[in-house]
């Protein structure tokens, strides 16, 4: 595609080495390669980019993601590569390192995206390029359930709480507990009649490189969501969420 104006178009991809949950998870072989290769190659295939960057303390990682396509001009500093470190902080370090003029467009693009197809990055460019007063575009999704019904646990045996990791076993989890709903007034709303509540996909974000640079917040009236369709993201947490993805890749693919 022809890119618009002047400015450059960067994709940076933030991919530590670290992962608990997962390990090595960003680079973890995903249907047949490792995860990061399908971002790399989305980014290239959306016919966006004039520079794919990764972000990543890890000489393994460097080596896959350059491997795939990619650049890896230096190594993220441990203080940024931790369990708890943001991605506005990465981005704005990256940017940082580089060359990077503040009227530039940049994508933070996540690693673990083997789903999302090119188009739907070509389509957040295009939605920033055409609105000047948009600060970021991302990828969002409805909610397949509606939170206007959704309810607490409380506990009502002497043995403690209801356990919240019970859904990532094998077992079902039987717990004696008293729902109490966080938006009573719905009780009796037919769940087709509630309106529709969305959420950030964890996909990308697509900004001029100024709002990564100030790390401006993302969710806010001058940002714009990209509505996605649920088989083209899923969140990658753990194992589960992993052959989810899978299954959802193989739907899209076969």
């Amino acid at each position: 595609m022809a890119l618009l104006g002047n400015a450059v178009n960067l994709a940076i991809i933030p991919a530590r080495g670290g992962s608990k949950r997962i390990p090595h998870k960003n680079i973890k072989p995903f249907c047949g390669k490792p995860i990061i290769a399908y971002a790399i190659e989305n980014a290239i295939n959306s016919g966006v980019f004039d520079e794919i960057i990764v972000s990543t303390d890890s000489q393994e990682v460097a080596a896959i993601a350059t491997h795939y396509g990619a650049k890896v001009p230096f190594l993220r500093p441990q203080h940024l590569s931790d369990d708890h470190t943001p991605t506005l902080p990465v981005i704005a370090h990256a940017l940082e390192t580089q060359q990077v003029y503040d009227e530039d467009n940049v994508c933070c693009l996540y690693p673990t995206t083997p789903l999302l197809p090119p188009h739907c990055l070509t389509q957040a460019y295009m939605t920033l390029c055409e609105n000047t007063n948009v600060r970021y575009v991302f990828g969002a999704l409805q909610y397949a359930h509606s939170p206007w019904r959704s309810f607490g646990l409380d506990s009502i045996e002497s043995s403690g709480s209801v356990d919240s990791k019970a859904h990532l076993s094998n077992e079902c989890s039987v717990e004696s507990f008293a729902p109490t709903l966080l938006h009573p007034e719905f009780e009796l709303t037919r769940s087709q009649d509630l309106a529709p509540l969305y959420h950030d996909a964890g996909q990308f974000y697509f900004a001029k490189a100024l709002c990564f640079k100030r790390q401006l917040p993302i969710f806010t009236p001058h940002s714009r969501a990209l509505i996605l369709n649920p088989l083209h993201a899923h969140d990658i947490d753990t194992p589960q969420d992993w052959q989810l993805a899978e299954l959802k890749y193989q739907i899209l693919h076969t």
